[in-house]
């Protein structure tokens, strides 16, 4: 029974499905934790959702939270002068994997996968979150944008406590994130990988949360 934690799969799909069913070798078990990002700049954002529903569908525990990119793209459906921002962030490499030219050509049940996003999740020894917390808010929990667009936060050890934050958003080097695991005094884990980056970065990300032991994948897309 292993919990396991990926983020920023943007549309890497083939990399995805490989992480999961060959790499971690996912039970069910486990539990795996998604931190957001499923869609955009990738080649098939659509096949992560899919895949996504599919390991549900065959008893998988997966919960799933929201990237801003996901925030992103339900602003465009909602307002026609965001189109153009969540394009140029790459929502129509997204579209194009619906095989649609409009978000709304995009089928309900996967609009309620994003309705039913998670914000963040507590447990005993971890915060999960798509990019951190502003401790200084007068209730961090509260705070949607900094849960889903914040590049840097400090911890206040009062709220934290024993835990640590998993977080993913902003793209890092594999030897930062093997650092932050060794790092005794480190409360903060990135695991964003930058898969879809594959000329800079380019690795996905697992994390087992229980044993430390970090599985990075890379990106095995077709372009």
């Amino acid at each position: 029974m292993s919990r396991y934690a990926i983020s920023d799969i943007h549309g890497c799909n083939k990399t995805f499905r490989y992480m999961v069913e060959e790499e971690i070798n996912l039970q069910t078990s486990d539990t795996l934790y998604l931190l957001g990002d499923y869609i955009d700049r990738g080649p098939d954002s659509k096949g992560v959702i899919d895949f996504i529903m599919e390991l549900r569908r065959n008893g998988y525990q997966v919960i799933t939270l929201w990237g801003n990119h996901e925030d992103m793209m339900l602003h465009a459906l909602e307002s026609s002068g965001y189109t153009d921002n969540w394009f140029f962030n790459g929502g129509k490499e997204t579209l194009k994997s619906f095989g649609v030219e409009t978000l709304f050509g995009i089928p309900m049940p996967y609009w309620r996968f994003i309705e039913e996003l998670q914000l963040y999740v507590e447990l005993e020894d971890y915060l999960l979150v798509h990019a951190g917390f502003d401790f200084s808010a007068k209730n961090p929990f509260s705070d949607r944008d900094t849960m889903l667009w914040t590049r840097d936060f400090e911890v206040d050890k009062k709220i934290l406590g024993n835990r640590k934050i998993i977080h993913g958003h902003t793209p890092t080097y594999l030897t930062e994130i093997a650092d932050s695991l060794i790092d005794p005094v480190s409360d903060v884990i990135n695991i964003d990988g930058g898969c879809v980056f594959s000329s800079r970065l380019g690795y996905l990300v697992a994390l087992n949360m229980d044993t430390l032991e970090l599985h990075a994948l890379r990106n095995r897309e077709e372009y």
